[in-house]
């Protein structure tokens, strides 16, 4: 994959404003090739309920969600739970990242005690901010996570899903990048949907700042299509195709054809 900018995210009015709930959106409606598209209504992806309003909910219930996937560390849960004011739908967790291992976290300051990939060094984007290592950390590591994402999706009556992590923009990005790559989906595409997490999250203009579960002030960086390149690089290096991924990591072809069957509709 390309290392360039992705182009400019398809229509900002994808974002779906719903108090409480940032950067939420459909992961539907791309193109597959072979002549399909993903439907709507089916997935959605965005940053954590913890924030969820009881207006907000009453808005979040217009879309049937049955499942809600968190990838968020099992700390950052309890810091942060979800709300649901009611809602019901079946909450999973399946974190994106291992548990914290004071090794790992030497490797990279994105690998903060957080295990929260939307945080890194206090230094210029992409000047050693950590986030290169940390998409090749995911590239090696998310394989099993992912699988399991996809086999909650996949189980009777999981749809509508929404999958999120701590913002929606890194663990989420990459969760969403191999699921829409797998089905079909062009890779440009798969970046725009990627770079529109910089709209959805204010930060066309630089990082934003917050206190992470420990007090600590961090910065949540925008996304850089160059990591979702290099994420996607290391990917296809070593298994050519994001479903020989899948696959390697267990995912079934009859898994992957049931995937297809419930993401996938006929173009008219």
């Amino acid at each position: 994959m390309e290392t360039t900018e992705p182009r400019p995210a398809p229509g900002t009015d994808r974002l779906i404003h719903i108090p409480g709930v940032r950067n939420l959106r459909d992961a539907g409606g791309f193109a597959t090739a072979d002549g399909g598209s993903i439907g709507l209504g089916l997935l959605y992806r965005s940053a954590s309920l913890h924030e969820l309003s009881p207006d907000g909910a009453a808005r979040l219930a217009a879309l049937g969600l049955r499942t809600v996937v968190d990838l968020r560390s099992a700390e950052e849960a309890v810091y942060w739970p979800n709300q649901r004011h009611g809602l019901d739908f079946e909450l999973v967790s399946l974190p994106t990242l291992p548990p914290f291992d004071p090794a790992a976290a030497a490797m990279t300051e994105a690998a903060a005690p957080t295990g929260n990939p939307d945080t890194a060094a206090d230094t210029p984007a992409g000047e050693g901010d950590g986030m290169e290592d940390m998409y090749s950390f995911m590239a090696d590591t998310a394989g099993p996570p992912i699988v399991a994402c996809i086999r909650r999706l996949i189980a009777p009556g999981a749809l509508p899903a929404l999958v999120h992590c701590a913002v929606g923009k890194d663990r989420t990005g990459v969760t969403i990048a191999v699921i829409l790559s797998a089905l079909g989906v062009d890779t440009a595409d798969i970046a725009a949907d990627y770079a529109l997490s910089n709209t959805g999250l204010g930060l066309l203009d630089g990082p934003v700042y917050y206190l992470d579960e420990h007090g600590t002030e961090r910065r949540s960086r925008p996304v850089r299509g160059a990591l979702l390149a290099l994420f996607l690089d290391r990917v296809l290096g070593r298994h050519r195709t994001t479903a020989g991924f899948l696959q390697h990591h267990g995912l079934s072809t009859a898994e992957l054809d049931r995937l297809r069957d419930q993401l996938v509709r006929a173009r008219p």
